[in-house]
């Protein structure tokens, strides 16, 4: 299950895990800002919120990965 919620300044995703199989993990929560996408997620040991931040184009990267074998690629772009 997830959510979606549009605020001011970054669009909100929330990731449920709530699969069949134990032990459930805690929510993901997504940030897409303008230049950035951050995600967070509470660590259950100390009930702190761990964070990474992402660019946009580090985004790009890791949506391409996600269907393509293993190695290892760079992706050119083209200027805008």
């Amino acid at each position: 299950m997830f959510t979606i919620e549009h605020e001011f300044d970054a669009t909100v995703i929330t990731l449920v895990d709530d699969g069949e199989e134990l032990p459930l993990v805690e929510d993901v929560t997504i940030l897409a800002f303008e230049d950035c996408v951050t995600v967070e997620q509470v660590d259950p040991q100390t009930d702190e919120v761990t964070r990474i931040t992402l660019s946009l184009s580090q985004i790009r990267d890791l949506a391409a990965a996600l269907n393509l074998p293993e190695g290892s690629y760079r992706i050119e772009r083209k200027p805008d």
